[in-house]
């Protein structure tokens, strides 16, 4: 059976595998997954497992490692974030159900994750347990502690015999349930030759309670039951913080599949019309899109003009203009016209499902980052027991006997238990978070703290994230009110972001303007007074004899009044307050900075200009985007991406660390690891910032977890340190860990 062999241990085949006592049970309590089993280009069958009791990097070692042993299996990753075990292997040699059983076997429940559904009720379940077990423990050392304050003022033996039998009645069911999720973790670890974090909590737990139990039966003196209680409910408070952190990581790609069109209205080939299910539509079908909908598919216009809000797909406010001959993407919005389009692409096939494909092979790329606390306790768990074991054999050998000898060595358990060193990372995250949450911040992975501190560069998108996304007309004062209140009774006609930028100039003037009912909109033109011929649109529709004007950097509408020259309206999206003295201030650290955007060269070299940043692209494709973050990686930079359309969630999700503004879709959030709510994009610096001191009070905290351990084990060991003391130190361990965490909140008002 696999976890009584050593790590080493050839996996030949399942076959093999089955005929141990283990997989007969495992193979009678998973079920079928082979529903949600899907291929590759290489033919490989791929399963995506949600394994909800996951927690650090012996896991991730642990599957991986023994899945990989398996002849069939060529990819074996566990993404630690999303506690999901994604296994591709050769389906002649095993089935999906023997991966199941294989996961099981390996001591983890888990079920098949089917993304269209978003199954998340195993997560949930566990964390539910989670804090459960966090109010028991909480409950029941709230009460062994006044129980333990009358034995430590001297209570009479009488009374502090009953008081230790009082303490046993609550504190051993209390651990029993809120202790699982140690013992479970720790028995896993042990299953597969492995040792983590939860195995030394464990032991002393068990250690501390066999110690109190024999104290009390023989009427001691010194019972544990608060250390040991005590312990657990600081151990949970790290462990609940820690997961509804990574809880809050939802997968971008997922919700960007809740987003698709479902359904598409087929044209027959008598003209009549059918709404059929999206799945069943075929390249060169013929499918029609009203005014409003979702561009359902890739496809070649063939019939309509139309203006498109692209924004979903690109990020960029000002719609674009469409017409017969030109192939648009799934997800654009249809504003001003409906249009006939002929299938090119459905399905997989979709620029749509590029995104979604580029966002999930990023997230596979970062399930290996694993933090620094569980790098050093993955050397720290096997040195505890080896001076636990060694301090027990020592003082046998010099003549003390076996409960003496276990007497010390609980005590250095406890003392080395590792609840600073759990604690050393949640703590600051808690602190920082709440900091952020003042800021107007929203953290949604406790990594993205460790990681800004490193970064090097800054890679900004432009419209929404550098701007407001809102384009404003900036030549007003040298229109007269007579015409802007002209343009305002035409522009009220019309949904187009550049009409409702006229209205809202006329409405801050004060102009009192009414609809016009003879205004009639011309699809991908402008809007016309069919009475009076008066024209308010682009350039070839209201003002095509002009020839000499200005390349404009944003978008443009002319107004046509017979008998008059047109008048140029010229609209800007203007900075986010503060832009300018953000980019200065990563600049001034010496982080350079760049500007990735789908917009068109002379916007973008606007932006840049107005920012002095000198590294920029122009009309970049998610694709684009997501290459040039990879090339920043393989020339060894790291990388904070901040972006708000869909066409930045991939380069957001492969970044080292991203942000996304509080107005962005729920795409760009999901993938991006901070949020921040406010207009001003000074945001971005504040929380660099705080990741910087936050990361120099973790090294604190961990360096402070070790140096209390260098001072407090030798104590222990020598015998000097009970496991009442031990238990103390520990406790106080974590308290000056706490402490200097909130030394982050001093940092708050001095952030610029």
């Amino acid at each position: 059976m696999l976890a009584c062999c050593p790590v080493d241990y050839a996996l030949n085949d399942i076959t093999e595998m089955r005929q141990s006592k283990g997989l007969d049970w495992a193979s009678e309590l998973v079920a079928d997954p082979s529903p949600w089993v899907t291929y590759d280009d290489n033919g490989l069958a791929q399963l995506d497992i949600l394994v909800p009791e996951v927690y650090c990097a012996a896991c991730i070692g642990a599957l991986e490692s023994n899945f990989k042993k398996l002849k069939s299996v060529k990819y074996a990753r566990l993404n630690l974030t999303r506690k999901r075990l994604s296994i591709r292997w050769d389906e002649r040699l095993n089935t999906a159900h023997d991966m199941m059983v294989v996961l099981e076997w390996l001591g983890y429940h888990g079920q098949p994750f089917d993304a269209s559904q978003f199954n998340h009720s195993l997560i949930d379940n566990q964390q539910k347990k989670l804090l459960t077990s966090l109010g028991v423990a909480g409950f029941a050392a709230a009460n062994v502690m006044l129980l333990s304050v009358s034995i430590w003022s001297g209570a009479d033996e009488a009374t502090r015999n009953f008081f230790h039998w009082i303490s046993a009645l609550i504190a051993l069911p209390a651990l029993a349930y809120s202790g699982q999720v140690f013992f479970k973790s720790a028995f896993r670890a042990l299953r597969v030759g492995s040792l983590n974090m939860d195995v030394p909590i464990s032991l002393a737990i068990i250690l501390a309670l066999y110690i109190s139990l024999s104290e009390t039966i023989a009427g001691g003196a010194h019972a544990y039951f608060d250390a040991a209680i005590t312990l657990v409910f600081f151990l949970l408070v790290g462990r609940y913080l820690d997961i509804s952190m990574r809880q809050r990581a939802q997968s971008a790609a997922e919700q960007l599949m809740s987003m698709l069109a479902t359904a598409a209205t087929l044209i027959l080939p008598d003209g009549s019309r059918k709404s059929i299910n999206l799945n069943d539509v075929k390249l060169a079908d013929h499918i029609f899109v009203a005014i409003g909908e979702k561009i359902p598919v890739d496809g070649k216009i063939i019939g309509g003009k139309s203006d498109l809000d692209n924004a979903f797909l690109t990020g960029e406010s000002i719609p674009e203009t469409v017409s017969i001959g030109q192939v648009i993407h799934a997800g654009g919005i249809n504003l001003t016209g409906a249009l006939t389009l002929e299938v090119t692409a459905v399905g997989k096939d979709t620029l749509l499902a590029d995104i979604i494909r580029l966002m999930e092979q990023s997230e596979r790329t970062a399930a290996k980052y694993v933090r620094l606390a569980d790098r050093v306790a993955k050397l720290y768990a096997p040195i505890v027991h080896i001076l636990a074991a060694v301090t027990l054999l020592g003082w046998m050998l010099v003549g003390k006997n076996f409960d003496d000898s276990l007497f010390i060595a609980t005590s250095v358990l406890i003392i080395t238990c590792p609840c600073a060193l759990g604690l050393a990372v949640p703590a600051v995250q808690v602190v920082a978070s709440g900091i952020l949450l003042r800021l107007g911040i929203l953290l949604k992975n406790g990594e993205a703290l460790e990681k800004l501190a490193d970064i090097d560069i800054v890679i900004f998108d432009k419209t929404g994230t550098l701007t407001m996304g809102q384009p404003k007309l900036t030549n007003g004062q040298h229109i007269t009110d007579a015409d802007i209140k002209i343009a305002a009774s035409m522009a009220v006609n019309s949904q187009h972001p550049l009409s409702q930028a006229i209205v809202k100039a006329a409405t801050n003037r004060g102009l009192k303007f009414s609809t016009n009912d003879n205004v009639q909109e011309l699809v991908g033109q402008g809007l016309i007074d069919k009475r009076s011929n008066i024209k308010l649109g682009n350039q070839q529709f209201a003002a095509a004899a002009l020839t000499n004007e200005a390349s404009n950097t944003s978008g443009e509408f002319y107004l046509s009044v017979p008998g008059k020259l047109p008048i140029r309206f010229k609209f800007e999206d203007a900075l986010r307050p503060d832009a300018k003295q953000v980019v200065d201030g990563f600049k001034q650290a010496g982080i350079d900075t760049m500007i990735l955007s789908g917009d068109h060269p002379a916007a973008v070299k606007n932006i840049a200009d107005k920012l002095q940043i000198k590294n920029w692209q122009a009309s970049c494709t998610p694709q684009d985007k997501l290459n040039w973050v990879e090339q920043c990686h393989k020339n060894g930079k790291k990388t904070f991406v901040i972006g708000d359309g869909t066409n930045d969630a991939p380069a957001l999700t492969a970044a080292y660390v991203s942000m996304s503004p509080g107005s962005a879709n729920d795409v760009s959030q999901l993938s991006a690891d901070l949020i921040f709510q406010s207009q001003s994009l000074k945001a971005v610096y504040k929380v660099w910032q705080v990741a910087k001191f936050s990361r120099g009070l973790i090294k604190q905290n961990i360096g402070l977890a070790l140096g209390y351990n260098a001072i407090a084990v030798p104590f222990a060991i020598l015998g000097f340190a009970t496991p009442f003391f031990a238990a103390i130190a520990m406790s106080t361990s974590s308290m000056i860990v706490t402490l200097n965490a909130l030394r982050l909140r001093l940092k708050e008002n001095s952030l610029k």
